[in-house]
């Protein structure tokens, strides 16, 4: 099995989604321990934002693209083709402002792809990237699953995987985060309560 973990909080060792990917990531691992792991720290090493350069780069013929075309390309090739390679994904997924971080949603727009991630027929929106087991780790400072001030960060998340064809979906969630200390202490413990659950030996 081939694991992938994306990491995308600015606030490094601070971070609650970041140690709770890292528990997803480890009990993963010991449960599947013959799995190789493939990391992605998306505020560490942000990709590009999709762009009209984007546009342009895909466009453009190998032979013909310049340099900052060609870095484009591959950047963009590089980044789908570890997502579509990748049987499992670990997802960290802070709230900012009401959705997820835009160092996130960059990476999102370069697994999206046309023809290569979806499609459409006569019957509507075909996912071609199912078959994946994702979990995301959602944190947040406020308690917002299920309201109306979540439908951009958790509910958006499942959109687009859905989109893409991954209906295996488990979300790892750490709210009121901000509403002081035993609060913040409860819900991280919750939170590790459900990781160890969900990868806890089947028994007979």
């Amino acid at each position: 099995m081939k694991l992938l973990h994306l990491d995308s909080s600015i606030l490094g060792d601070a971070s609650a989604s970041r140690q709770l990917s890292h528990s997803v990531v480890a009990a993963w691992l010991a449960a599947e321990p013959t799995a190789s792991l493939s990391y992605r720290d998306l505020a560490a090493d942000a990709l590009s934002h999709f762009s009209a350069a984007s546009l342009v780069a895909a466009g453009t013929a190998t032979e013909l693209r310049d340099a900052a075309q060609q870095h484009e390309a591959e950047l963009a090739e590089s980044t789908l083709q570890e997502f579509l390679g990748a049987d499992a994904i670990v997802i960290a997924a802070p709230m900012y402002n009401f959705s997820v971080p835009s160092q996130l949603k960059a990476w999102i727009d370069r697994i999206s792809v046309a023809g290569k991630t979806f499609t459409y027929d006569e019957n509507g929106p075909k996912g071609l990237a199912g078959g994946k087991k994702v979990v995301i780790v959602s944190t947040a400072g406020g308690l917002h699953a299920g309201q109306p001030s979540g439908v951009g960060h958790e509910d958006y998340l499942q959109v687009v995987l859905r989109f893409l064809g991954i209906s295996d979906i488990e979300v790892v969630r750490a709210q009121g985060l901000a509403y002081g200390e035993a609060p913040r202490a409860a819900a991280l413990s919750a939170a590790q309560e459900q990781i160890a659950a969900y990868f806890a030996p089947a028994t007979a």
